[in-house]
């Protein structure tokens, strides 16, 4: 068996992460409301989502609230937290899975909403839902090797259009309840943004130590689960069944017994009630410290798991252990593990 791809890291902190909730609340009801030409047509029972995804809700941005704007907005806010100025930023990644364009990249607007210095690096990175993880790996890289003092991982997600786009296409061409279950995982997301800042860990001793993790792939599933600027098409079953079974084959290749095991909290990729569940039972953890923001703010892609930490951080105390896992559609899966 291929072997996970390990790493650690000695002086690494994470000094602050902050959430930006999207304030326009969207129900199933709404969405079947909305979904109505599609039900007459296909003569489908009204209520397909409602059924499908229960009483959750979802997230959206006003209007005029762009996800970049979005991302901006809790960059601001963890550099505030962190206690630093906009000048010692060296790093700013940009994790979003939402773009409205192919170039230049959104971390470049996220920059100067921010007031970046110009000797700031600044990028994006597209992993899926497994992006925000793979943007701390590598800020935590750059501040490991001495590259910079302090890096931002920055994540915006707004799913307006693309809900639009995928009920006007049911709606207009949609003849079959199989063309709402391709189309379903889109009615699951969320919008929302998260900002983290990352420093040495010598120079911020109250920082939260970034200790180790890994990353593993299975990409033969590269096709299960594909989205485009217009929607997307996902075989929940098939990528259900894959992910969890990829996360369980990383989780024992990595030794469950003796590293991961009994940990304060466990920050999973918040999707829904089977997933979440399903990964519970694999990797055998305590339901209780497994903390879920998918009801009320849907599967917000990368920026899932800041938001579902930032959202207990005041519930945690020093030396806690917390570890963060997600799973991206590709198939990725990663953990990193988290001193507070």
């Amino acid at each position: 068996m291929t072997p996970n791809i390990n790493f650690q890291f000695t002086d690494v902190a994470v000094l602050s992460v902050e959430a930006c909730e999207a304030p326009v609340v969207v129900t199933s009801a709404e969405l079947d409301a909305r979904l109505a030409p599609f039900y007459e047509r296909a003569r489908c029972v009204p209520g397909a989502v409602q059924m499908l995804a229960g009483s959750h809700l979802r997230r959206q941005w006003p209007a005029d609230i762009s996800f970049t704007d979005a991302a901006a907005m809790a960059g601001q806010r963890a550099i505030a937290a962190a206690g630093i100025d906009a000048a010692d930023v060296g790093v700013i990644i940009d994790a979003s899975v939402s773009r409205a364009r192919l170039e230049p990249s959104s971390a470049v607007t996220v920059h100067h909403l921010l007031g970046l210095p110009a000797g700031c690096l600044n990028f994006d990175v597209s992993n899926a839902c497994l992006g925000f993880l793979t943007g701390m790996h590598l800020a935590a890289v750059l501040i490991e090797t001495g590259q910079v003092d302090h890096a931002v991982v920055v994540d915006g997600e707004g799913t307006r259009e693309l809900y639009d786009n995928t009920v006007h296409r049911l709606n207009t061409t949609g003849s079959s309840l199989r063309d709402l279950l391709t189309n379903f995982a889109t009615f699951t997301l969320g919008s929302g943004a998260a900002g983290m800042v990352l420093g040495r860990r010598s120079d911020h001793p109250d920082g939260h130590e970034l200790l180790h993790g890994f990353f593993r792939a299975a990409s033969e599933h590269h096709d299960l689960c594909v989205g485009t600027l217009e929607g997307g098409t996902t075989d929940s079953q098939a990528l259900l069944k894959a992910g969890i079974g990829l996360a369980a084959a990383a989780w024992e290749k990595a030794g469950t017994s003796d590293r991961w095991c009994g940990r304060d909290r466990y920050i999973l990729h918040q999707v829904s009630d089977v997933h979440t569940d399903g990964m519970i039972a694999a990797l055998e953890l305590e339901p209780e410290r497994v903390p879920r923001t998918f009801p009320t703010l849907g599967n917000i892609g990368p920026a899932a798991i800041p938001i579902t930490l930032a959202s207990v951080s005041a519930e945690l105390s020093a030396g806690n252990s917390v570890l963060c896992m997600g799973i991206g559609s590709g198939l990725n899966v990663g953990l990193l593990e988290i001193r507070w």
